[in-house]
């Protein structure tokens, strides 16, 4: 009979173990703040996006008419072939 009583006891399953009163595991306080959490997803996706133009330029276009062209302050003359 102690046997059994020990064993219910250890059960996971006992109404003496403590459960987090947390929905889902939910934190109250955000890992970071909210700003920089933004700031650094936009240059996560600037340098994605970077990247992305640049593997698709022509061979004609430099890095740095690239990057005129991602931060959209090109002018026709950046992005027609030179001769």
């Amino acid at each position: 009979m102690a046997k059994a009583e020990a064993v219910k006891e250890s059960s996971p399953s006992s109404a003496t173990q403590q459960h987090s009163t947390d929905v889902l595991h939910q934190r109250r306080k955000m890992p970071q703040c909210p700003m920089k959490m933004a700031i650094g997803g936009f240059a996560a996706i600037s340098v994605l996006g970077y990247f992305v133009l640049y593997s698709n330029k022509k061979p004609e276009a430099s890095s740095m008419d690239v990057a005129k062209v991602a931060s959209g302050m090109s002018k026709p003359e950046n992005t027609h072939p030179r001769n």
